[in-house]
């Protein structure tokens, strides 16, 4: 039977990812909010009476704003039951002092124009603030965040204006030359994308991104840190560009497809580490656009397991600079291909698994007794002709993949060798370790 039925099969009936289940995204404590708009208060004489230390508990109902908070260190409490709108004008509440925390409001009804980046919370040039447990709905973009460091984002809930298409929606969380922020356990659903610009040193923790477009796409953003987070169904999950030292760890991202489908782009960024992580059922496991840009400085990619993609890594050309090592690659309808043609030698890889790996392991060490190479040869078709792809992964071009290999009828591409390929997947589970060092900043 075709290997690429039992693809098929397995996709339905079973998955090889795992969710790191010690987080917990979305709202720890509901929120349900009032529909009361027969009794509505105007936010902002409440906001206007803060002192520095003070919390205002919002009594259940609903509110409308804009709201500006301009008091240092105050705390706005929604306790689940108000409600807060925009009423369609601009943003919601405005964050402009330090140490502001607001917690368990219903954020609903922002403006609508992109240019002015109409959000629920707009935090401008404001430091140490708290944004937790918060359901935000019906709101162009999420959170929006300018110049603004030590923050914290956690347990809220975000989506954008339902009516709107996807191309057309806000982003959930925007950065904007902000640092050493912290986004832990947040769900985004139905946004545009989730991005950071020229922004440093941030962290994003267990996090959740179903249904978008990019669940984070980071732009001139180096050394940030993206550990145990799950997106699904986007179109892609992690993007990378002209971003720099990135620490990617133990994410699972599945079911990006589409033309643009991909779990990890990388565009011209170098010196990252790409760790642990699970790329599954999706177009392309890892597309690779000029990286790194810099060729000594190199991006590791070890640990990694890449499975069920119609590509497990994808190059746009020629490149070299990357390490790849420690990876498995099982039941990919293509394990790597080269869009422009010729190698991807000039990288280095050593120690993956490859599950069509024709070799055997006589000395019981599980490395393959011989390299394990790498050869196009009926993938060469549709990059001369793009509309051959319609068959890809028919029986048709498995079996003219076989008949090539067994008598070429004209000279396939050399793609890769690998000089220590993993013989069993099972026993190399067991027994890997990569000694990673990044510290999330908390979990409380």
């Amino acid at each position: 039977m075709s290997k690429y039925f039992y693809i098929l099969l397995l996709t339905f009936t079973y998955s090889y990812a795992q969710v790191d289940e010690s987080y917990r995204p979305g709202l720890i404590n509901p929120v349900s909010g009032s529909a009361d708009r027969q009794n509505m208060q105007n936010i902002q004489p409440l906001l206007d009476t803060l002192q520095p230390g003070d919390t205002l508990r919002l009594k259940p109902g609903f509110y409308y704003g804009p709201g500006h908070i301009k008091t240092p260190n105050v705390t706005i409490d929604g306790q689940g039951k108000a409600t807060i709108s925009g009423r369609n004008l601009r943003s919601v509440l405005y964050i402009e002092a330090s140490g502001v925390t607001v917690k368990n409001c219903h954020l609903i009804e922002s403006g609508d124009s992109p240019d002015k980046i109409d959000c629920a919370i707009k935090i401008k040039k404001a430091n140490n603030f708290k944004i937790i447990n918060n359901k935000i709905e019906e709101t162009l973009f999420g959170i929006d965040v300018f110049w603004s460091e030590a923050g914290l984002i956690k347990h809220n809930d975000i989506t954008s204006i339902s009516t709107k298409p996807k191309g057309l929606k806000g982003d959930a969380i925007r950065f904007w030359y902000s640092k050493h922020n912290l986004v832990q356990e947040n769900i985004w659903h139905q946004v545009r994308d989730m991005v950071v610009w020229y922004s440093s040193d941030n962290q994003f923790v267990g996090n959740r991104g179903v249904g978008n477009r990019y669940s984070i796409h980071f732009m001139y953003s180096h050394n940030n840190q993206i550990s145990h987070n799950h997106f699904s169904n986007s179109s892609v999950g992690i993007f990378l560009m002209y971003s720099e030292k990135t620490i990617m760890n133990n994410n699972l991202i599945e079911g990006s497809q589409g033309v643009t489908g991909m779990c990890l782009g990388m565009k011209e960024t170098s010196s990252n580490q790409i760790i642990d992580n699970k790329f599954i059922y999706s177009a392309r496991g890892i597309y690779i656009d000029v990286s790194p840009f810099v060729p000594w400085k190199t991006n590791t990619i070890s640990g990694n397991e890449i499975a069920f993609c119609n590509t497990a890594v994808e190059f746009l050309k020629d490149q070299e600079g990357n390490m790849f090592s420690e990876n498995m690659f099982h039941d990919n309808l293509t394990q790597v291909f080269i869009q422009g043609g010729g190698t991807a030698n000039r990288n280095k890889w050593l120690g993956n698994y490859w599950d069509d790996y024709a070799g055997y392991d006589k000395d019981g060490d599980n490395i393959g007794d011989f390299p394990h190479r790498i050869y196009e040869y009926h993938a060469r078709l549709w990059r001369f002709n793009p509309n051959i792809k319609f068959f890809y992964g028919a029986p048709i071009m498995s079996i003219l993949d076989y008949l090539e290999k067994l008598a070429p009828f004209s000279e396939p591409q050399f793609v890769l060798k690998d000089p220590k390929p993993i013989f069993n997947l099972d026993e190399f589970k067991k027994k890997r370790h990569f000694a990673l060092k990044m510290q999330i900043k908390t979990k409380n």
